[in-house]
């Protein structure tokens, strides 16, 4: 079986981030913050190192900036080697057509950098999907059916508007892929791609080469759907912990989920960590009056008020008699006194004044932007 040490991992930073605007309006979808001081890039990054794999490439299209600063030279995920190692691949501009289209466009931008690795296999993976994914039993699986593509899927009742934002795939009892949808308008149980998958190097090469030939740029529709009949597609299914962050409101029930026990127990797995950068910041300040109950507070937290069901980042500070539920709050916002903030998603510094009340739903969250005072 091929040793995870001659697998190479790829990551799109910027993938699906027209699905959600107000996040990533200045910041890759790599780089929005989750569950008190990660962001979305540490869930693959981290499975792929937890599996063994020691050569990462983080490809990147725009708005990177704090990507970079979060991820640094890698020494929070032991990527700062002089061997594999972490490599932050920046975006190439193609002749007429500007910065890459598709994955596969973005792909044949970092093709030097993947014939250079010598890797036997790549694994290839979106920054949008919150899961602990070991990746050694999927490249074993790969590896022993002879597959050209081993796609990675989820199962689960969706709704038509979820549906219609995922790629959809068929799969017999041989696990062979047989149908994939794109954006399809139905609803009921269904197999959703979490955009992780399995390819020898060689393979992806020449995939990359007649891509550029032929001017093809989605993987999905022009590999996936065009050449379903000519490749050897598998379906790995994935059947623990996953959210598709493609929405406000599965962002907001992701961040939910975790304050479930069950679910923060496999995704934050003590023997097989997520990993983000370490911050030297003092521990949370509660005061004599507050009252916390089923919450994630990160460090730097001031809390003199009520904060229930929550999840507050790095510097929060919440005011005397101010009430906080159901919410997401953003490293450095300040909910000031006798101010409330329920069922809703502050991004960084943003600034509650006194006595204001912002009120939403669980389904329609409200949202303020970064640096926003209300």
């Amino acid at each position: 079986m091929a040793s995870m040490a001659n697998v190479l991992g790829l990551i799109f930073a910027n993938m699906h981030e027209q699905l959600l605007p107000e996040l990533t309006k200045a910041r890759a979808m790599a780089s929005v913050p989750f569950g008190c001081k990660y962001r979305l890039v540490d869930f693959p990054l981290s499975s792929m190192v937890n599996s063994g794999i020691t050569q990462v490439g983080i490809i990147t299209k725009q708005n990177y900036y704090s990507l970079m600063t979060h991820l640094g030279m890698g020494s929070e995920w032991d990527l700062a080697r002089k061997t594999g190692g972490l490599h932050i691949l920046p975006p190439y501009g193609r002749e007429g057509t500007g910065i890459y289209r598709g994955r596969l466009e973005a792909l044949a931008g970092a093709a030097q950098f993947i014939t250079e690795s010598s890797a036997d296999y790549v694994v290839m993976a979106d920054a949008n999907v919150i899961a602990n994914m070991d990746l050694k039993p999927i490249v074993e699986f790969h590896e022993k059916n002879e597959a050209d593509i081993t796609c990675v899927y989820g199962s689960g009742a969706y709704a038509t508007e979820r549906a219609m934002a995922q790629t959809i795939i068929n799969v017999d009892s041989d696990n062979a892929v047989y149908d994939v949808l794109a954006r399809p308008m139905i609803s009921g149980e269904m197999n959703i791609l979490l955009n992780v998958y399995v390819m020898k190097r060689t393979f992806l090469e020449g995939i990359i080469r007649e891509s550029e030939c032929r001017s093809l740029y989605s993987f999905e529709t022009d590999i996936l759907q065009h050449k379903l009949k000519d490749y050897k597609v598998l379906g790995y299914k994935y059947d623990k912990y996953y959210e598709v962050i493609d929405s406000m409101k599965t962002y907001y029930k992701a961040t939910m989920d975790m304050m479930t026990r069950s679910v923060s127990k496999e995704v934050f797995n003590l023997e097989k960590p997520i990993y983000t950068r370490v911050h030297d910041v003092a521990p949370a300040k509660y005061g004599i009056d507050c009252s916390v109950k089923s919450s994630l507070i990160a460090d730097g937290c001031i809390i003199d008020g009520v904060v229930e069901n929550s999840v507050l980042f790095r510097g929060v500070k919440i005011g005397k008699g101010a009430v906080v539920k159901n919410s997401i709050v953003m490293a450095g916002t300040v909910i000031e006194d006798k101010a409330s903030f329920i069922d809703a998603i502050a991004d960084k510094n943003v600034t509650v004044t006194k006595g204001r009340v912002i009120t939403g739903s669980a389904d329609f969250p409200v949202y303020i932007n970064k640096g926003g005072v209300v």
